[in-house]
C-alpha cells in the first residue's frame, strides 16, 4: 500500500495522533496506542500521564502492525484488531511520549499528505514484465488502481504486486508509457508520455503532475 500519515499530540488528557495521507477532510480522531522502537526498550503503562500535553506530530505510516493472535489484547497483543495501534520512531514519539511510560495512548486521524514535485515512476522488471514503482503520491498518498498505455496501445489495467509496486505482462519496450493513476480517495490523474520511448529497465521518471 502506499504511504499514510498521521499526527500525534494532546487532547483532553490523552496523546493526540492524526494521520497525514489523504487530499480531503481529515477523517476524525480515532481511539489507539503507540509505542516506540529504537534505544533501550521501555516497559510501558499505558497512563496518559505519560502524554506530553498539548503536543502532536505528524508521521507516515509505511506498513500495517501485524497483529499476534496467539496473545488477547489485554496481554500485548497491541496489533490485534480491534485495537488500533502505532508504533514510531522513538524521536517522533518522544514528541508526544514522555520516555519512561513506553506506551501511551493517543487520538489519531488521516490528514492530507503534501510532497514537493510531481509523481515519480520507477520501471523495472525484464522483458514483458513492467513492475512499476510509484512513489512521491500526494493528497491520499495510497493508491487504489492503476492503468498503463503504451503509445501503440490502448489503456491496459495493472494488477498489485506488493506495496506500491504495479505490474503489466504486456511487452511494452520501445513505446511511450503513460499512467492512470487513481488513489484510494478517487481522485485520478493522468501521466501522459511521462516515459519516453527509449526507457530502460532500472530508470525513473518524474512527473511535474501531482495529486
Amino acid at each position: 500500500m502506499g504511504q499514510a500519515m498521521f499526527l500525534l499530540g494532546s487532547l483532553i488528557g490523552l496523546c493526540s495522533f492524526t494521520i497525514t495521507t489523504f487530499a480531503f477532510s481529515p477523517s476524525g480522531w480515532t481511539n489507539a496506542h503507540a509505542t516506540f522502537y529504537g534505544g533501550s526498550d521501555a516497559s510501558g503503562t499505558m497512563d496518559s500521564r505519560w502524554c506530553i500535553k498539548g503536543r502532536s506530530v505528524t508521521i507516515t505510516a509505511t506498513n500495517f502492525c501485524p497483529p499476534n493472535f496467539a496473545l488477547p489484547n489485554n496481554n500485548g497483543g497491541w496489533c490485534n484488531p480491534p485495537l488500533k495501534h502505532f508504533d514510531m520512531a522513538q524521536p517522533a514519539w518522544e514528541k508526544i511520549g514522555i520516555y519512561r511510560g513506553g506506551i501511551v495512548p493517543v487520538l489519531f486521524q488521516r490528514v492530507p499528505c503534501k510532497k514537493h514535485g510531481g509523481v515519480r515512476f520507477s520501471v523495472n522488471g525484464r522483458d514483458y514484465f513492467e513492475l512499476v514503482l510509484i512513489s512521491n503520491v500526494g493528497g491520499a498518498g495510497s493508491i487504489q488502481s492503476v492503468s498503463i498505455k503504451g503509445s501503440k496501445t490502448d489503456w491496459m489495467a495493472m494488477s498489485r504486486n506488493w506495496g506500491s509496486n504495479w505490474q503489466s505482462n504486456a511487452y511494452l519496450n520501445g513505446q511511450s508509457l503513460s499512467f492512470r493513476v487513481t488513489t484510494t480517495d478517487g481522485e485520478t490523474r493522468v501521466f501522459q508520455n511521462i516515459v519516453p520511448a527509449s526507457w530502460s529497465f532500472g530508470q525513473t521518471f518524474s512527473s511535474p503532475v501531482q495529486f
